[in-house]
């Protein structure tokens, strides 16, 4: 009941049938944005039915006027997918040779030379090709929109970057392609596509997902009922939490984040990235949920300043960009005594939570002294530190 309630927010399944009537809401959308709209649908796992809804929505935009191309397609040769193309124009793709392989793209030239109204864009999430313009189909997207062209696409949820560790511990898989939680977060319009997690299995079991071949494998490992029944579980719960933001957005004038909570994660370069990483989520969604502002602050000491060569730096670097990515202000404060910069940034600053990894155990001579945490708690006992 709460899945179908959350449909209605975005989709009115009247708009969907033969009496004439168009998508009313992207269209308004299309008529009065020049910046191209972005529409999302967002599934738990492959075979819930993006695409094939995706597709659905490019008829029925065309039967009612509306200049539509798909721009990319990957049909995973799913006999009902690839019926729905039917008399959609298609843009050409492009062919990039890698090693022996011959992998296809999205010919985003192509596809601005063409300039359709509505191009139907697969997979977010995808890496392009190496010696490609831009790195991610997202970034395609993204200039595509800046062009005024607007887009409707498919995700899956385990493509959030923030939900990378949360999908790891879930399922077991480590997630390569992922993308900022906030290309999502700014779409106009989000269609959680749903799907039970038994009736997922069927499809599969059907050959409806992957070839005969691969459902044994399948079920053994990603499309375990399990698996699928707690991605199912995510994307309900990520999908309420979007439009929750969006409605925040539309309703409140001037939406900006909230003045009450911000939020600080404290870098520490000499642990591991991947616990820095698993950090920045943790702050993301934490601010996300919060409405906060957040900043990811590293204090660097002149030795570190000194030390031009430390393999430290280029993890701090990538550790910079992807805080950038999940929209952290990064700040950078040179001081010899970490403990009291922080201090003063968090004073200064309004910070309410403080986001850090849990410290290593002491080791036997320093049962006595205080550790940095410890220090924080002392002098900060009006703020929330959150340990992952």
């Amino acid at each position: 009941m709460m899945s179908h309630t959350r449909k209605l927010l975005w989709y009115n399944q009247d708009t969907m049938n033969q009496n004439g009537k168009t998508p009313e809401d992207f269209l308004d959308l299309i008529k009065r944005e020049k910046h191209g709209s972005l529409k999302v649908y967002l599934g738990s796992a492959a075979g819930v039915g993006k695409t094939y809804r995706m597709l659905l929505e490019g008829h029925h935009l065309k039967n009612n006027g509306v200049d539509v191309a798909i721009g990319y397609l990957e049909p995973h040769e799913r006999v009902e997918t690839i019926a729905q193309i039917k008399n959609l124009e298609q843009i050409p793709v492009r062919t990039v040779l890698h090693g022996h392989l011959k992998l296809l793209e999205m010919d985003v030239e192509a596809v601005l030379k063409r300039n359709p109204t509505v191009a139907l864009i697969d997979e977010l999430a995808h890496t392009n090709a190496p010696g490609s313009k831009n790195k991610k189909r997202y970034e395609d997207v993204e200039q595509l929109r800046d062009a005024g062209i607007n887009v409707i696409t498919t995700l899956n949820i385990q493509h959030l970057e923030s939900l990378y560790n949360i999908i790891e511990q879930a399922t077991g898989i480590k997630v390569t392609e992922r993308i900022p939680d906030a290309i999502v977060a700014m779409a106009d319009q989000i269609i959680d596509v749903d799907l039970e997690a038994e009736d997922l299995i069927e499809r599969l079991k059907a050959g409806k997902i992957y070839k005969l071949d691969k459902i044994d494998a399948a079920l053994n490992n990603f499309f375990s009922l399990q698996n699928l029944t707690r991605l199912r579980e995510i994307a309900l719960s990520e999908t309420a939490n979007l439009l929750d933001k969006r409605q925040r957005e539309q309703f409140q004038a001037g939406f900006k984040p909230s003045a009450l909570n911000k939020i600080m994660v404290r870098l520490r370069g000499s642990e591991a990235q991947s616990k820095s990483e698993t950090v920045l989520r943790s702050a993301s969604r934490l601010a996300a949920q919060l409405n906060a502002e957040w900043y990811l602050v590293h204090v660097v000491s002149l030795k570190e300043e000194n030390r031009a060569l430390s393999p430290d730096r280029d993890k701090i670097a990538e550790i910079f960009e992807l805080a950038k990515k999940m929209g952290a202000k990064i700040i950078e404060i040179k001081d010899e005594d970490i403990p009291r910069a922080l201090i003063q940034f968090v004073r200064a600053n309004g910070v309410t939570h403080l986001v850090q990894s849990h410290p290593e155990p002491k080791k036997f001579w320093q049962i006595f002294n205080k550790s940095f945490t410890e220090i924080l708690v002392q002098n900060l006992p009006d703020v929330h530190i959150i340990m992952v």
